[in-house]
């Protein structure tokens, strides 16, 4: 409160004084009013109009005086509350805000600034420079630049470091503030932590390579198989027509063995680029992973440990038995090697939920749910991050010129993803590597895995077979194998050419064998016409692409439909034949 007191002495007439206090707000004052002597002299039988006059003037400096404290209780009220606002919107603000000097040393700092670089307080930021903060120095003088060009900073990205060393990434904006002659005073940073944004996106354009890559691959496998189908078909019909002592035989079975690996290579492609025909069924995984513990022990030496933890009440997965072996081989081998002094292999299992928090972080085609989780790691030499985001690539290898394709771990990822799971890998230089292969957990019981028939001859027929094939070596290397095993063959090279063969020869016709993706008409659509023609005749596919690729081309097989995958062997073929001509109606 503003307060006033007036004070009158009287004496001499020189002696008449007007005096008043004011104070409140912090102000203290005494004001004082007295007449000058010449001024008494005239005005002396005016004194009570000059008392008046004067009263009024020290009303009228009064109320100045008690305006002028009021205003000053306002700006320090309204200074007070600026500050508060500015304090609660910087301590609340989820960006991140730090104060600095102009020499970069770092004043204040709000909580979620606090939180991104992993501090407790903001003593923590104590003797701390921005620069100290930067994972990548020279990124400073390109923020500093923009800052000098347009009088602040926009949307720059910065990698910076939290406090316990790891990255960091932001998007930074920073303003000055400067005093009125122009000179900075501080420099306010805002930044937005980007760290999941910068792994998401990375991760999906690894995604987007392994995906080009996957469909390369596929392409060349398939021209590939064709190939094959040819050296390896003619190479069976050779060794057919020489006799057990023909010095020919050994130069056969080489020229065999060396496709048969090439078509093994493609299949592995296939794998990879997630094109490869899969036998699925429910499995239990506690099954699968001891019959290949023996299997395991004579690939990975006496040198390494094996231990296998498997959960007891592990859920079934649906997947192909034989690529999940493939798998923990392909697994358990990359860790052997990467143990060339010994050490420790371990394969574990468990049941597992995936929650939306952990597949934000882990970015994939999964959705959250339960999973089954196989876990193989080893106490090796480890991987780096080079290493790491490449490692699933086809061909990329870290090992000696000579030994391995490159195409382990790149069959390790075709297969996991194909059967709808996902492949996590944790891994430090010098501290071991673990591959972690998530897939889906079916409610199914798991079907029992049966040991393989023994070999029995390729069985033979006199049925009528179409036989469409573009390739005409292969085309013609079919067609011998299947009339060297009493078949009547009538055969085309375009789909134009068989549909006039079934309009001709149609009802005479057992079995349709075509391929599925050619020129013109696609062997679903000569299907078709010949079921017009002769509803009894059987068909089956052969392609050097798999039913899904054949599907994403828009001319998808049917579930169940009679498919074998190129290259083939002949005793395939025919087997094939027969069971598809004696199936049941």
């Amino acid at each position: 409160m503003v307060g006033a007191r007036e004070v009158y002495r009287r004496g001499s007439a020189s002696d008449w004084v007007a005096e008043a206090d004011v104070g409140g707000a912090g102000v203290a004052a005494r004001l004082r009013v007295a007449p000058r002597p010449e001024v008494l002299a005239r005005v002396r039988g005016h004194l009570p109009q000059v008392i008046l006059v004067a009263g009024i003037a020290m009303a009228l400096l009064l109320a100045f005086s008690v305006g002028l404290a009021q205003a000053a209780v306002r700006r320090a009220d309204e200074a007070r509350e600026s500050e508060e606002r500015y304090r609660r919107f910087f301590e609340a603000d989820l960006a991140g805000a730090i104060v600095t000097d102009p020499e970069g040393h770092l004043l204040d700092a709000n909580p979620a600034a606090l939180r991104m670089f992993g501090l407790d307080s903001v003593a923590s930021f104590a003797d701390r420079r921005i620069s100290s903060l930067y994972a990548q120095p020279e990124q400073r003088p390109e923020l500093m630049a923009q800052f000098l060009a347009k009088g602040r900073a926009d949307q720059i990205e910065l990698d910076m470091r939290r406090a316990d060393g790891r990255p960091l990434h932001v998007l930074a904006n920073m303003v000055a503030r400067r005093d009125a002659e122009g000179n900075i005073l501080e420099f306010q940073w805002f930044l937005i932590d980007i760290t999941d944004k910068r792994r998401v996106e990375v991760q999906l354009r690894q995604a987007q390579k392994m995906e080009a890559i996957g469909r390369l691959a596929g392409g060349v496998a398939h021209d590939f198989n064709n190939l094959l189908g040819v050296i390896t078909g003619y190479g069976e019909l050779l060794e057919r027509d020489l006799s057990e002592d023909h010095p020919g035989r050994r130069r056969l079975r080489e020229i065999r063995r060396a496709a048969e690996s090439a078509a093994a290579l493609t299949r592995q492609l296939l794998t990879f680029s997630r094109q490869q025909a899969l036998e699925t069924r429910v499995l239990d995984l506690n099954e699968i992973v001891p019959n290949a513990e023996k299997m395991l022990r004579r690939l990975i030496g006496e040198d390494i440990e094996l231990v296998m933890t498997l959960a007891p009440d592990l859920g079934h997965v649906r997947a192909d038995a034989g690529q999940i072996e493939q798998v923990i081989m392909n697994l358990a081998i990359n860790a052997r090697d990467a143990m060339p002094k010994g050490g420790k292999l371990m394969i574990e299992t468990s049941n597992v939920d995936l929650d939306e928090r952990y597949l934000a972080t882990h970015p994939s085609v999964l959705k959250p749910g339960p999973y089954i989780m196989v876990a193989v790691s080893d106490t090796g030499h480890g991987m780096d991050a080079d290493t790491i985001a490449h490692m699933f690539e086809p061909f990329f290898t870290t090992k000696e010129k000579g030994k391995g394709t490159g195409l382990g771990l790149a069959t390790v990822y075709g297969i996991v993803q194909q059967s709808g799971g996902t492949v996590n890998v944790y891994s430090e230089a010098g501290h071991g590597t673990s591959f972690k292969v998530y897939l889906p957990r079916v409610d199914d019981e798991a079907a029992q895995i049966r040991a393989a028939e023994g070999e029995v001859l390729a069985p033979r027929g006199t049925e009528t077979i179409l036989l469409v094939e573009d390739s005409e070596s292969l085309r013609e290397m079919i067609r011998e194998v299947l009339e060297a095993s009493g078949y009547t063959v009538n055969e085309a090279d375009t789909p134009e050419a068989a549909a006039r063969t079934v309009s001709t020869k149609g009802a005479a016709t057992s079995l349709l064998l075509t391929d599925v993706i050619m020129p013109g008409l696609s062997g679903p659509d000569l299907a078709a016409r010949l079921a017009a023609t002769n509803s009894r005749a059987r068909v089956l596919y052969i392609s050097g692409y798999t039913d899904e690729m054949i599907g994403s081309r828009g001319r998808g097989l049917d579930p169940g439909t009679n498919f074998l995958q190129k290259p083939f062997t002949f005793d395939a073929l025919l087997r094939k034949v027969r069971d598809v001509l004696d199936a049941p109606s």
